[in-house]
């Protein structure tokens, strides 16, 4: 069944714990003159369900429907999380099947020394440390049968946030419009069926 509008935009961010998903989800939605809905893997799984990420488990269905109830109300959704691939893809292809609107994946491949120092500054730094962090790193655990845009360690938030922004033409604040670097212009939308924008896999160039 179909879920949203063509004006509603899906955004899917996902990569390894301490990756940098959470800041630019909340930076994205500050940064919008609009009604973003930010649909958090960690909130739904770890506080609501508290639940261990495991095949089959209750949050992916709860991941599932508060998306897509989001996205029949008229928000744009920022979905972020790990999200492993072979637990969550079926989930987040169906999303993309049913979604009305242009839908945007996105991983960020960040190096396991980096999700360290990152981590380090965090307030779960008190609830797990680089033992549980090394056991979940899954490096550049792509979708299999979804594009997803590589964004490298070396973009910094600024240019993240920037880049999908422009990407998925989500309205900005007046202040916050800038004009695009030309990493940012030669990204490119693919046609998809089901009215997605399929992604090209494309990692920016380092600094």
């Amino acid at each position: 069944m179909t879920v949203g509008t063509d004006q509603t935009r899906l955004i899917v961010l996902r990569g390894n714990s301490g990756s940098g998903k959470s800041a630019v989800a909340t930076a994205l939605r500050s940064s919008c003159n609009c009604r973003i809905a930010w649909v958090s893997q960690d909130l739904i799984r770890r506080t609501i369900l508290q639940e261990k990420d495991r095949p089959g488990g209750a949050n992916v269905g709860l991941i599932h429907q508060v998306a897509r109830y989001s996205l029949d109300r008229g928000y744009h959704v920022v979905l972020d999380g790990i999200l492993r691939a072979d637990r969550y893809e079926q989930m987040l292809a169906s999303l993309r099947h049913d979604h009305a609107g242009p839908s945007f994946f996105y991983y960020l491949d960040v190096s396991f020394a980096e999700t360290l120092r990152r981590h380090s500054n965090r307030p779960q730094a008190a609830e797990f440390g680089s033992a549980e962090m090394q056991s979940w790193f899954r490096p550049l655990d792509l979708l299999t049968g979804i594009d997803e845009q590589v964004i490298s360690e070396c973009s910094s938030l600024q240019d993240t946030v920037r880049r999908i922004l422009i990407d998925s033409g989500l309205p900005q604040h007046a202040s916050l419009e800038t004009r695009a670097c030309p990493e940012l212009r030669s990204s490119r939308v693919l046609p998809a069926s089901g009215g997605e924008g399929r992604r090209t896999r494309s990692r920016p160039d380092r600094p």
